[in-house]
């Protein structure tokens, strides 16, 4: 099972679209004209779908901020932050600072950068990362790098000690 759609309400559908088709990375599906509704591919194989509804619509009269994530691979993310800063986007980490380098949350454990469209929803690109969980960890990806090495190196023999 995975989640296939997913709609939000926007101010202007078209000012959405070249959003989340320039910044984010969907992909245009099909615009719905008569209802001021557009609707946008993400991810690979019409695997899910993202509707942007406008201020006229049955998901739009009633504006509410949303949050979604969009799995991206942890190449992707690294780039994402610097990316959306020469864009002027300004993202967040997971408590909510503003930086370009992803946090980590370790019970997952997932690296993630947080950010905003231009209706104020809040975006994350999020990476699943390979590591073992680590519950009680939420920190920055260069922190937990750094645990990861850690704890690598008090897990190895006292005859071959990390350096």
């Amino acid at each position: 099972m995975h989640l296939y759609e997913a709609h939000v309400p926007v101010a202007d559908t078209e000012a959405a679209q070249r959003f989340y088709v320039e910044v984010v990375g969907l992909r245009f599906a099909h615009r719905d004209l008569r209802r001021d509704i557009v609707f946008l591919w993400a991810g690979a194989d019409r695997r899910s779908m993202l509707g942007l509804w406008g201020p006229g619509t049955m998901y739009g009269t009633k504006f509410h901020e949303c949050h979604i994530a969009f799995n991206v691979g942890l190449a992707e993310l690294l780039a994402a932050g610097e990316r959306l800063r020469v864009a002027g986007i300004k993202t967040q980490n997971f408590s909510g600072e503003e930086t370009t380098e992803p946090s980590v949350i370790g019970w997952m454990p997932s690296a993630q950068l947080y950010f905003r469209d231009g209706d104020g929803h809040s975006l994350e690109f999020i990476a699943l990362l390979e590591e073992s969980p680590e519950p009680a960890f939420i920190g920055s990806l260069s922190e937990w790098k750094q645990s990861e090495t850690a704890a690598k190196c008090m897990s190895a023999s006292v005859s071959s000690p990390c350096s």
